[in-house]
């Protein structure tokens, strides 16, 4: 029992269409697509609070070997 063909999918759609009709799939779309754009957001929002926390760290880090030294 492998993945479904291509006659297999356009049974399943044909169903999936009759089931919730044009207009409610679009509606789904446009729902899941908003989610999948909002994930992206906050993973860009948490990879570039990381990369702040590293530099900020970085600079804190020089400045105690610069204390170090003087």
């Amino acid at each position: 029992m492998g993945m479904p063909g291509p006659f297999e999918l356009i049974i399943i759609l044909v169903i999936v269409l009759l089931i919730f009709g044009g207009k409610r799939l679009k509606n789904i779309g446009n729902e899941v697509g908003g989610a999948i754009k909002g994930f992206k957001s906050s993973m860009k929002e948490t990879e570039a609070e990381k990369k702040e926390d590293i530099i900020e760290a970085q600079v804190e880090a020089d400045d105690e070997t610069t204390d170090k030294k003087s």
